[in-house]
């Protein structure tokens, strides 16, 4: 069965809601997140950076949340979740989806470092400001992007909105998302928030 390496409020929950929306089977395997463990060998031979998450199945194994959720659709979608290659609509899926993680994902990561995770001593406050004015701008592209009850992709949910779910999460978490500064990224989210594998993967 597919195992999900999983530590709440990371990329794995991409993982899990989207295993969610597919009822795809799978195995949650909670993994200690500390610096020790995730420098061990152990788990190196899965994530050979230390981060999450990660998948195994049987002797297969993969690390990267994005290319995961491309695989779990190449072997379990069945056209779910997906518009068909070649088209329009798949070049916007692709295109959110990666924004979602390579543009929107980075400057709220340098706000974690430098407001959470660093020691005290070693944060730089010039560098949240920053962050946040580049996170601020992808919210603008987000806005724009959703008018009046859509998702990424036209009307259809599909699974760029489960990589933007988890960037939009954060974006919520650190205080960056306004909703009277960007109210259509607000319902967006609120949208993506009411889903039941949503939930789940959240619990």
């Amino acid at each position: 069965m597919l195992k999900i390496y999983h530590v709440p409020r990371t990329r794995s929950m991409r993982l899990i809601w989207l295993c969610e929306e597919l009822a795809l089977p799978y195995e949650l395997v909670p993994i200690d997140f500390s610096p020790a463990y995730r420098a061990s060998p152990e788990w190196r031979r899965l994530n050979p950076v230390g981060k999450v998450p990660a998948i195994s199945d049987g002797d297969f194994s993969m690390f990267e949340s994005g290319a995961i959720v491309e695989h779990l659709l190449d072997c379990h979608g069945n056209g779910r979740l997906r518009p068909a290659a070649g088209t329009r609509e798949r070049a916007a899926y692709l295109q959110w989806s990666w924004f979602a993680e390579a543009t929107f994902a980075r400057p709220l990561g340098d706000i974690a470092q430098h407001t959470a995770i660093k020691p005290p001593e070693q944060r730089i406050p010039a560098v949240v400001e920053d962050a946040r004015g580049r996170a601020l701008l992808c919210l603008d592209a987000l806005d724009a992007a959703v008018p009046g009850g859509r998702h990424l992709v036209g009307d259809a949910f599909t699974a760029a909105d489960i990589m933007m779910g988890y960037s939009g999460m954060l974006a919520r978490r650190f205080g960056v998302l306004d909703p009277a500064k960007h109210p259509k990224a607000d319902a967006y989210m609120k949208r993506l928030e009411a889903r039941p594998a949503y939930a789940k993967a959240n619990a």
